[in-house]
């Protein structure tokens, strides 16, 4: 039970953020669109965690996902969100600005 939020949360074993983003890994900011405008990951692409389920049509299950939004908690959501309907190599990569700095 604790290894399984431990990952949930983002803090299971760490995925090397910049060779995912190099490897074609997509980068969901799932924040409420205002909060996107206001500064994101460059490339990035916001669905606001609400509205993820109806918009799963948006992402590629081929891909890596790599979620983001303030703190980490929301990321969580859409991670689990995201696994629940298939996607298998999803990534919580917490709050933007400190994710922004792991891929440079």
């Amino acid at each position: 039970m604790l290894d399984t939020l431990k990952q949930l949360f983002g803090f299971g074993p760490k995925a090397d953020y910049a060779v995912l983003v190099k490897q074609g890994a997509v980068i969901l900011d799932v924040r409420d669109k205002g909060e996107y405008t206001s500064g994101h990951i460059k490339g990035s692409i916001n669905i606001s965690v609400d509205t993820l389920g109806n918009n799963l049509s948006k992402l590629k299950k081929d891909k890596p996902i790599i979620t983001c939004c303030v703190i980490g908690m929301r990321s969580a959501s859409a991670k689990s969100i995201l696994k629940s309907n298939g996607f298998t190599e999803v990534h919580n990569g917490g709050g933007w600005s400190s994710l922004q700095n792991k891929i440079r």
